[in-house]
């Protein structure tokens, strides 16, 4: 199948992952880097023993001698997993999914995707395909359609991620390696008929512009018929990679590619997705601290660098247990937000400068002609400061945004640029009226003075300069 990539999604930018799962009542992982990180430098057992994703803990607890087993039998020693599926179901009813809504529409989110069903199974929605090893495993309130409906109001769209690969309640624990994780994926006659009648229960009631399945899918399903039913149902929505997950060879479909806890943008140019927690976990982990979290200052940068290379930022909230985000989670999506409310026009809608370059026809671009020799890279630097570049496009296409990240030191800077410009282009920081005072210094350099601006305590973590005409 091929189709091209809805202009949306690419021009989105910014989305909320939300892991709102059972594992959220015992709330405990060791706090560490990833697990890809500890599968590289000490194998993936250690990864999967020492696993720091809380909504994993059913499995950890499955691993002798891991922490999360450690933990449980010291303070839950007589309480099984269901017990928490319990509590958490129950908690629903006090849920506020306009408060969830609110926050994230703060953040600058354009998107929100929910877990409707990690690999514990339980599922968020009351379905009409109840589990069928597991009583009491689904939810009695509409959490996906009622979360939908809050995040539609507030003219955000609405995703839904569901595990297709893994089900503890039909089998597969432990994972303690890569190897078992493949193993694991459900191959039954009884699953694939379970998982593609949710699926289709998803894209019927709620009409998500995302499918983000998870952890690959039974071998023997018809994926091209899967997605023709939601392209019919839904025709500007995306599909991730990972129906056919540790399947590079696959020919299925995917609209975009899913890289975690990673911001390298894949090599064929393909449309890309970066997601991770505000931390070292999806699920809330209560023993995280607010130095186990990215600043703001890490936000920003994230969002920017993402940006810059023609990715999406998917970014984790973990609420707790009983529903609520937890204000070291809320109180940087709120910074995040106040960041973009000035700044966003670097990144909505934008595109990596390459793009705006190769429209360019010969040397001719409506800034000027280009630089020779000049880059846009991650080498770009200005007072020691990093700098990013994005192009705009549709109504502001010739537009060229350099985000400093950082504060300058001094008023006067040299910025790099990829183009000389015409005597008439204006240079403008993002959030003030006036111009400022610019000179081409080189071919590939431009002096820009920044007295008037503000003092440093006022721009935040990084400023935008415009380059438009």
């Amino acid at each position: 199948m091929t189709r091209p990539l809805p202009t949306w999604f690419d021009d989105a930018k910014f989305g909320i992952f939300v892991h709102w799962t059972a594992a959220a009542v015992p709330a405990f992982a060791p706090v560490g880097p990833s697990p890809f990180e500890i599968a590289e430098t000490q194998g993936w057992e250690a990864a999967f023993a020492e696993s720091p994703y809380v909504e994993w803990y059913l499995n950890s607890l499955n691993i002798e001698g891991s922490s999360v087993a450690a933990y449980h039998a010291e303070h839950h020693p007589d309480t099984p997993y269901g017990q928490f599926v319990a509590e958490f179901l129950a908690g629903h009813h006090g849920w506020k999914p306009d408060l969830w809504a609110d926050l994230f529409a703060a953040a600058g989110a354009r998107y929100v995707v929910l877990v409707t069903k990690h690999h514990d199974g339980v599922t968020l929605w009351p379905s009409a395909t109840p589990n069928p090893f597991r009583d009491h495993w689904a939810a009695t309130r509409d959490v996906v359609g009622d979360l939908a409906a809050a995040v539609r109001e507030r003219g955000m769209r609405f995703g839904t991620y569901y595990s297709g690969g893994l089900d503890w309640t039909f089998g597969g624990l432990p994972i303690t390696d890569f190897g078992s994780m493949l193993g694991a994926v459900l191959q039954t006659d009884e699953y694939l008929a379970y998982a593609d009648a949710h699926w289709r229960e998803l894209i019927d009631r709620y009409q998500p512009s995302v499918l983000w399945n998870d952890i690959g899918y039974p071998r023997s399903a018809d994926l091209d018929a899967l997605q023709a039913y939601y392209y019919e149902r839904v025709p500007d929505g995306v599909v991730n990679d990972r129906f056919r997950w540790a399947a590079p060879e696959s020919e299925v479909h995917a609209d975009f590619v899913t890289p975690e806890y990673s911001t390298v943008a894949p090599a064929d140019g393909r449309k890309w997705e970066s997601t991770r927690g505000m931390g070292s976990s999806f699920g809330y982990n209560r023993v995280e601290t607010a130095d186990d979290y990215l600043s703001v200052d890490d936000l920003v940068r994230l969002i920017v660098d993402v940006t810059a290379r023609g990715g999406n930022l998917l970014l984790n909230v973990g609420p707790t247990g009983e529903g609520r985000v937890p204000w070291v989670q809320a109180e940087r999506l709120l910074a995040l937000g106040w960041w973009l409310d000035v700044n966003g026009a670097a990144i909505y809608g934008t595109r990596p400068w390459g793009w705006a370059r190769d429209r360019v026809a010969g040397d001719d671009h409506p800034l000027g002609s280009l630089a020779a020799g000049a880059s846009v890279d991650d080498a770009v630097t200005v007072d020691g400061l990093d700098v990013r570049f994005t192009a705009g496009r549709g109504d502001d296409e010739g537009s060229l945004y350099a985000v400093i990240l950082g504060v300058p030191r001094t008023a006067r800077i040299e910025l790099p640029v990829p183009v000389t410009l015409r005597p008439e282009v204006i240079v403008s920081q993002l959030g003030h009226d006036q111009p400022l005072a610019w000179a081409q210094v080189a071919p590939d350099r431009l002096q820009v003075d920044l007295a008037d601006r503000p003092a440093p305590a006022a721009t935040g973590p990084a400023l935008t300069l415009r380059l438009h005409r």
